[in-house]
């Protein structure tokens, strides 16, 4: 449990995992009946861009920083939602914090939806419910994320998305995490699963992807994002989402905002990214 993500917050895999946590939660809340999100690996819930850690790394600044200046308006309009989480995170809690993604989370929740955040580190899960047990909207659980996982679905409200973003502090977490989506696709098969990954070893992604790909029965979206040129296997050459069941409009905003991150945020001369279908959709 030694992975502290105030040091990394607000860089470049953030701010792929959460414009696409906020386009999701946006396609929730368009229909009246309450959701419920599960984040299994919550950390701190909101960090701070001006603490020590987070000027100790600077890497906020290729990230979340870049986004200061403005793209063109079809990709304004998908970044909407995730501009105005930060906006509304940063009129709780001052202008220098940014949302993990159970801030992210919180500003989605209407009155019948709920939040359920998860932390196995005991200090974070005591910071968490000191800032969200109060809000009836959420709950915060001092749990293993993939014990949470398994225990808490499919939710009450039958509608709803699981967020899986584990350290991977340990060899073989992409292959568990491909193991343990597959597990809770099939325990509950209509929910909207988002697993984030780092992309170190491709080969390790890949073969994931396809035991996905043959075992999830259900439609699901790769989305990897390249900030450098991934043939190094030592080094963060970006990171990645598997979304089972997307809703619809995700793969076509994929085409629009993957390339605009990739020429945005590429570190260096290489900036990429890959939009692979997953799932029966490949088989239909």
């Amino acid at each position: 449990m030694n992975y502290r993500h105030a040091f990394h917050a607000g860089n470049h895999a953030d701010v792929l995992k959460h414009l696409v946590l906020a386009r999701v939660l946006a396609y929730l809340c368009v229909k009246d009946k309450p959701f419920r999100a599960l984040d299994a690996f919550a950390g701190l819930g909101f960090y701070d861009l001006g603490g020590d850690e987070a000027r100790r790394t600077g890497e906020w600044h290729d990230g979340w920083g870049r986004l200061a200046a403005p793209f063109p308006d079809p990709m304004e309009a998908l970044l909407a939602p995730y501009r105005e989480a930060v906006a509304a995170t940063r009129a709780r809690h001052g202008a220098t914090s940014y949302p993990g993604s159970p801030a992210v989370i919180r500003e989605f929740l209407r009155p019948g939806d709920r939040g359920v955040f998860v932390e196995l580190h005991p200090a974070d899960a005591a910071v968490l419910r000191e800032r969200y047990n109060a809000d009836s909207r959420t709950k915060v659980m001092h749990l293993d994320g993939w014990t949470a996982i398994n225990a808490q679905i499919p939710p009450p409200e039958r509608r709803g998305l699981v967020l899986i973003d584990p350290p991977y502090e340990v060899p073989g977490e992409v292959g568990r995490l491909g193991a343990h989506l597959l597990r809770a696709v099939a325990k509950w098969p209509t929910g909207i699963f988002l697993a984030w990954y780092p992309i170190k070893d491709v080969a390790a992604i890949d073969r994931m992807a396809a035991d996905l790909d043959a075992g999830l029965g259900r439609p699901a979206l790769r989305l990897d994002l390249h900030i450098h040129r991934p043939d190094d296997p030592t080094r963060l050459s970006g990171s990645g989402l598997v979304v089972v069941n997307p809703p619809w409009p995700l793969a076509g905003e994929a085409a629009v905002f993957l390339p605009a991150l990739a020429e945005r945020l590429a570190q260096g001369q290489y900036g990429g990214y890959r939009c692979d279908p997953l799932g029966h959709q490949t088989r239909d």
